[in-house]
This record gives C-alpha cells, structure tokens and sequence, in this order.
C-alpha cells in the first residue's frame, strides 16, 4: 500500500504502469531483467563476510549496466570500520530504460532523500569505506 500511494500513483500517469497489477507487475520484470547479483557474481563480488572497495562494486556495475545506481550503505557499527549496502536502486526513464540515478548539471536530482532500514538510516555509501555486501540486512 505505501509503495502505491508514494510511487506508483505518480507512475500510473503512464498507461503501462496505471494500475496496481501493471505497476508491480511491471517492477517484478525489471528485477529479474536487471538480475543484480548475477551481475555482481560475475565480477567476483558475492555476499559474504568479506569487505570490498565501493570502487570496484560501482565499477563492476557500470560496466554491465551502463548506468550508475545509487548505493546506500549503513554506518559501520561502533568498533567497526566497513559500511553495509542497505540498498542498490536502478532508475529508469518513463520508456522504463536503465538511466544514471545521478543528476545531470542543471538538473534537480528527485533521489536525495534517505532511507529508514529499521531503526537504522541509510545514505549514499561513502567511497572511502571498506564495504560489507551481506547476504542479508538484519
């Protein structure tokens, strides 16, 4: 119900996505177009205990995707050092193709605001963190 009355009321402008059966009908299509962890599995990236560098994951997802998502992570905990993807999030245009999730000059860029995950708050990852890509977000 949230996410239809936040996102897909505004998305149902477009008849393909104008109601509820289309619009998560249609997100159902485009998740298992993108296929995310394939992408990263193939670039040597995989859930585990081991920490990456967000260099090489936004590396390896441009590379395949052509556009850059926007990661969010949570802070590392106290006593840690690496962050944790909370979130990856593709952007598409109204012809529903893959697009940058960054603005361009001159534009406004809709994607600022963070994420609840919990009680925890997610936000763009910083880049200079080692990153925690876990198979699950507790």
């Amino acid at each position: 119900k949230h996410e239809w009355d936040k996102h897909g009321t505004c998305a149902a402008t477009l008849e393909i996505l104008n109601s509820q059966k289309k619009y998560f009908g249609k997100a159902l299509e485009l998740y298992k177009q993108v296929d995310l962890n394939s992408c990263l599995l193939k670039a040597g990236i995989k859930p585990s205990s081991s920490y990456y560098q967000m260099a090489a994951i936004k590396e390896a997802l441009t590379r395949f995707y052509g556009v850059m998502p926007k990661i969010q992570c949570l802070p590392p905990e106290e006593g840690e050092k690496a962050q944790t993807i909370g979130q990856i999030e593709f952007c598409f245009t109204k012809e529903l193709q893959l697009r940058n999730c960054t603005a361009l000059k001159g534009e406004s860029n809709p994607i600022h605001a963070d994420l609840k995950l919990g009680t925890e708050e997610l936000s763009v990852c910083n880049d200079a963190l080692p990153t925690y890509y876990p198979s699950q977000v507790q």
